[in-house]
């Protein structure tokens, strides 16, 4: 294990060094495409006589529904939004041209380790990376057919979306690429349309929809993006129940309203995250976690390997 994280730590000093123009360019490729979401009004939030039937008190960190609502029709301008969460591939240009940090996760799944690394490491490394790293079995192996599994492995890793990122990481990103983290009320709409649905497909929880309560099986936990097409959202947006919780730009407080229920002011101290994820133990594998209207909210620092983002971009007005 020594052995493999020196590796790490050596791939992660050559990939601050690495950056060149190019992968500003190739990164700009492999972005998620944008779905446009036009000018309009959308239901937002939650009916309180919802919130009122639900448990008051629970192991939750706050009473169910309790920062929802009132639920409300709210206007917003013309926007786009990423089709999907962003990716492991389309991250990685974005680490190596701004000589950003590397994910805690990709030690762990492996796709810190570029396939020059493979290249250039002896028989020794390639095995030590192979078992521990890939978990696969490489006693009959020649060095050749090593290379080409190790290969083969990260490039499944690819399409996953990326996590382990917190805040920051998730800004920084979306704006070099000239764009920006959607607002909690572009990401909901994007999620509900513009009737309401609780969940992006309609208002039944249905889990062959999203890769959610605790998962699926994937090997990683996490889909790769755009797995589930019958629970894309009205817009035609993927993922946006389960599979990774999506930061989104906006600091956590009540929605403003005279009669909102009481939630303790944090000074905007905390973010918000959106979407549910795909797994979590006890009560955080409920499908009312995966609801479109769900408000989760962490410390801008957080970085889980439920923990993703999408970007949004501002329209300019039609004349």
């Amino acid at each position: 294990m020594l052995v493999v994280k020196a590796m790490f730590y050596a791939i992660s000093i050559l990939l601050m060094n690495a950056a060149n123009a190019q992968h500003a360019a190739v990164a700009t490729e492999q972005a998620a495409p944008m779905i446009t979401i036009p000018a309009g009004i959308f239901i937002m939030g939650s009916n309180p006589i919802a919130a009122q039937a639900s448990l008051p008190k629970s192991s939750l960190n706050k009473p169910m529904y309790a920062d929802e609502y009132p639920r409300r029709t709210v206007h917003l301008k013309a926007y786009a939004i990423d089709q999907f969460e962003v990716t492991n591939r389309a991250y990685y240009a974005f680490v190596i041209a701004q000589n950003y940090l590397v994910p805690d996760t990709w030690q762990s799944n492996g796709y810190a380790f570029a396939p020059d690394t493979f290249i250039n490491a002896d028989l020794d490394q390639l095995k030590q990376l192979a078992q521990q790293v890939y978990k696969i079995e490489v006693r009959n192996l020649s060095r050749s057919q090593i290379l080409k599994a190790l290969i083969a492995r990260r490039e499944l890793l690819h399409n996953l979306p990326v996590t382990g990122v917190d805040w920051q990481d998730a800004h920084r990103y979306c704006a070099w690429l000239g764009k920006r983290l959607p607002t909690e009320a572009e990401w909901e709409k994007a999620a509900r349309g513009t009737k309401g649905f609780e969940y992006p497909w309609g208002n039944q929880w249905d889990t062959k929809k999203a890769n959610a309560a605790g998962g699926h099986g994937w090997e990683h936990g996490v889909a790769p993006v755009g797995s589930y097409k019958s629970g894309k959202s009205p817009y035609g947006v993927y993922d946006m129940a389960g599979n990774v919780m999506e930061w989104v730009e906006d600091w956590y407080q009540p929605y403003p309203s005279p009669n909102a229920p009481a939630t303790t002011p944090n000074n905007l101290k905390q973010k918000i995250a959106r979407g549910g994820s795909w797994g979590g133990i006890g009560h955080y594998t409920l499908s009312y976690f995966a609801r479109s209207a769900q408000r989760f909210n962490l410390s801008p620092n957080a970085r889980f390997n439920d923990l993703g983002f999408r970007c949004a971009q501002s329209l300019p007005a039609l004349k």
